[in-house]
């Protein structure tokens, strides 16, 4: 009985373990569309390639963009155009 109880805790020992692991490795996870996943840029927001709509993280992060992407970003709001600025015609990234 006494080795029973004994391999139960070495056993809750250990997974709880790998669940701080786990836990702390999450924690240093980042998430973001990099610049390969945006279609069309604008001063509002952008779209992303899956046609989503997202604003702009911050101020820099626009400003960067545009910078590397200036044939696809457009200085305007994008709800502007009758299309909300969704390109239908334009999907350049499946051509690249």
């Amino acid at each position: 009985m006494e080795k029973i109880i004994k391999a139960a805790l070495v056993a809750v020992s250990i997974a709880a373990g790998s669940l701080a692991v786990q836990s702390a490795m999450a924690q240093n996870v980042t998430v973001g569309i990099g610049p390969g996943g945006i279609a069309f840029g604008y001063t509002d927001g952008y779209w992303d390639t899956g046609h989503r709509w997202h604003a702009w993280a911050s101020a820099e992060e626009a400003a960067r963009w545009r910078a590397a992407n200036r044939a696809h970003y457009y200085a305007w709001k994008h709800d502007r155009d009758r299309d909300e600025g969704w390109r239908e015609r334009d999907h350049w990234w499946e051509h690249h």
